[in-house]
């Protein structure tokens, strides 16, 4: 049995969240850009996925995979495209393959946040070494917040962004265990970025 996990259609990529989905370490394949919509779906066990990119790619060729990755117990499969209807139309036929619904996907879980103000330069410098979008500087208040399962910090870093668009994304962290997003900006900014995170991934059905 293949478990549906996450089923997260995003419209409108933001500038800088398309970016960040497009670096060399996130992109295995087709850079996505500004304004196109994106389908990300998470399955296990971690090898179903390629039957997930079978049944979209054969479906609606035009689809340009964006991500495919397998990790330890997970796959993972990012679709795109300038076409909102046929992006819907590859994520339909992927839930009649598997015999699933967009709502049995997992509820996302949020873990923790927190904003940090006036960021110290030593913890500017460290982060910078880690980090894999745009360079965090000294002073600035920086917003943290993890979630599961991981890839929910895509939509919550496209909808952080799309609420604050000066604010800068630091790093979003989308494989793993959990996800993570790091943004900076003014106090203010980030705290109506958190206000919207938690909005977004609240009101996302799903099973527990």
């Amino acid at each position: 049995m293949t478990e549906l996990r996450v089923y997260l259609l995003i419209e409108a990529l933001q500038p800088q969240f398309a970016a960040c989905l497009s670096s060399p370490t996130r992109a295995r394949g087709y850079p996505a850009f500004a304004g196109q919509s994106s389908l990300i779906i998470e399955v296990s066990p971690a090898l179903a996925i390629h039957r997930v990119t079978d049944l979209a790619l054969k479906s609606a060729p035009a689809m340009e995979p964006g991500i495919l990755y397998t990790e330890r117990q997970f796959g993972l499969l990012e679709l795109h495209a300038d076409s909102l209807e046929k992006l819907n139309a590859a994520g339909q036929a992927i839930l009649d393959g598997m015999g699933a619904k967009p709502e049995d996907q997992l509820k996302p879980q949020i873990l923790y946040h927190d904003i940090i103000e006036n960021l110290s330069d030593q913890h500017a410098i460290i982060l910078n070494r880690s980090r894999e979008a745009s360079i965090l500087v000294p002073g600035v208040a920086l917003l943290i917040y993890e979630m599961a399962p991981a890839l929910f910090a895509c939509v919550a870093a496209n909808e952080a962004e799309r609420a604050v668009p000066r604010a800068v994304i630091n790093d979003v962290q989308m494989m793993g265990a959990t996800g993570r997003v790091f943004m900076s900006g003014s106090l203010a900014e980030m705290r109506l970025a958190r206000e919207t995170i938690t909005a977004k991934l609240e009101s996302i059905p799903g099973r527990q």
